[in-house]
């Protein structure tokens, strides 16, 4: 079994672990800037991390759900449905002397594939860290195919 390897995240201004077999998407075609993706080659699910302008206008589980549907509408999901939304404890994480506050959310987008005219559903986990003093919000998002 392949051990996890830790990849530098945007030019190495922080990293990350990932699990045996997880591909940087990439490699594979264009990324956005403010974006790293990977993928898992056989099970197709995929992490993003995504730097993103700090959306000062929503606050608390708001952000989140915010966030989320932003995603799906950008997917162009059919149905977006937040299953649940929880606060995540500032002490458990790595960036909690610049993290404000900490949600993680999971939730259910209908989506189709690029070029597919069929819709699946996809349940999606996504934990939002906002960092007001970078004015960013960090958006991880774990999509999870049927």
């Amino acid at each position: 079994m392949e051990p996890t390897r830790n990849f530098p995240l945007f030019g190495g201004a922080f990293s990350a672990v990932l699990p045996p077999g997880a591909m940087d998407v990439s490699d594979l075609r264009p990324v956005p800037d403010n974006q790293e993706v990977f993928c898992h080659p056989v099970t197709d699910q995929s992490l993003i991390v995504e730097l993103l302008e700090l959306q000062a206008h929503v606050r608390g589980e708001a952000a989140a759900r915010y966030h989320f549907e932003d995603v799906g509408g950008v997917q162009g999901a059919r149905a977006v449905h937040v299953l649940s939304v929880q606060p995540l404890s500032l002490e458990n994480l790595s960036l909690r002397g610049c993290c404000q506050d900490a949600w993680f959310l999971s939730g259910k987008q209908q989506v189709a594939k690029e070029n597919q005219q069929v819709a699946k559903d996809v349940t999606l986990h996504q934990a939002l860290l906002r960092l007001p003093q970078y004015q960013t919000d960090l958006l991880l998002t774990f999509n999870q195919p049927p």
